[in-house]
């Protein structure tokens, strides 16, 4: 009889000691594998968010907060610095975006690259209740917000109309047609924007100019948006260029807010893989724990077979074949685990997150049940090969 083939008998005669060490490799691999379907969908859902937001530059006024005070006392703080942008620097934003775009990718044309598109926020009353009013030019804004769909009516095509969000015409009861005073202007409502699941459904867009005549804000925004429509496009190097060279405005690339948000995921990822490589350290001591008691009771089985010319090496070979079948077991199962518990715990985690099967786990997750049961083996094994034949007959 072949070694493998005592193997296997043996794993058959103790099936509730081969099942109690193969959960503790379950375990381990389970909540690893688990943590790391999470963290994929997770990851993949922030970036689609980020692309679903559509610019990968932010530009805003450059505002600072000041701690006032008297003497000891606190008097809370202030904001220092312009709430608008002068739309003159548009130009200037055009030109760095576009110069840093062309340099980067080598670009000889001179015409537009980037996306730029500029708003202004403002408060208004609508119907005795309080709004957002949004100016912004609509073809700009559409190019950057490709997701956009108008729910009923039409896009702005003209300079005394609206388009609502979702909410805000459910909320206000505004349809298609209806006229609504805009600080002393009427407006007509042409469109009603499809729910987008952001700020926008609870806002009222006008056009930019239209919005600055009536309030008489002409020539000021609140914020650009800019999308350089390339993946290769340097964000950040056009974000430091305008910060650097045009006074009163902060550019952030969203980039930068991604990585930041990626960090905190990432860190959050280690502190749950820390935990998960401690589930396994326990659940291979449980492997240990499992294999000592159950060479004690092999002991005459052991004795036998160094009696009928089994080396130290067989022996400990036999162990470690055995500890390949715990890893692949508990490989395959570890799998299947966590990929059920990643999809119980990925929504609860990250509210929406669409987890899917990952394949190129399972490769994973047989090395490391494998390596884990071959590694808690080690000891029992070397511990069983070193038992004397005249000892394992003394124990009869």
């Amino acid at each position: 009889m072949k070694l493998y083939q005592i193997v296997l008998k043996d794993i058959m005669r103790r099936k509730r000691r081969v099942l109690y060490a193969t959960l503790g490799v379950l375990i381990g691999t389970m909540t690893v594998i688990a943590i790391l379907t999470v963290a994929q969908a997770g990851q993949a859902r922030i970036y689609s968010q980020l692309e679903k937001y559509g610019a990968n530059l932010t530009i805003v006024p450059a505002t600072r907060s000041l701690n006032t005070g008297l003497g000891d006392l606190t008097l809370g703080t202030v904001t220092v610095g312009e709430n608008y942008i002068p739309e003159d620097k548009l130009p200037e934003i055009r030109r760095i975006a576009d110069g840093k775009i062309k340099e980067a990718l080598k670009i000889k044309d001179d015409g537009e690259i980037a996306a730029i598109a500029p708003k202004l926020y403002l408060t208004g009353d609508i119907k005795g209740t309080s709004v957002m009013l949004v100016g912004f030019n609509p073809d700009k804004e559409r190019s950057i917000k490709t997701w956009w769909e108008i729910q009923s009516g039409k896009f702005l095509d003209g300079a005394d109309q609206l388009l609502v969000g979702s909410r805000a015409a459910e909320l206000l009861k505004l349809n298609i047609g209806d006229a609504v005073p805009v600080n002393g202007s009427d407006l007509a409502v042409t469109g009603i924007l499809g729910e987008t699941g952001s700020n926008e459904d609870y806002q009222i867009f006008v056009p930019l100019a239209t919005l600055q005549a009536l309030f008489n804000k002409q020539g000021l925004i609140s914020s650009v948006d800019v999308r350089a429509l390339c993946n290769a496009c340097p964000v950040e190097i056009i974000a430091d260029a305008i910060n650097g060279e045009i006074p009163g405005v902060r550019a952030v690339a969203v980039k930068q807010v991604a990585a930041t948000e990626m960090g905190m995921v990432e860190k959050i990822n280690n502190f749950m893989l820390a935990i998960a490589g401690i589930t396994l350290l326990v659940g291979g001591f449980g492997v240990v724990n499992t294999l000592m008691t159950s060479i004690h009771e092999r002991t005459k089985d052991i004795g036998i077979m160094r009696a009928v010319g089994a080396s130290r090496n067989q022996i400990i070979k036999a162990l470690i074949y055995e500890a390949t079948v715990l890893g692949v077991a508990g490989g395959v199962l570890g799998y299947l685990a966590g990929t059920a518990l990643a999809y119980i715990v990925g929504p609860l985690i990250f509210e929406g997150t669409q987890v899917s099967i990952v394949l190129t786990y399972l490769p994973l997750s047989l090395l490391l049940a494998i390596f884990i049961a071959t590694l808690a083996t080690l000891y029992p094994a070397f511990h069983a090969a070193r038992i004397r034949v005249a000892d394992a007959f003394r124990s009869l």
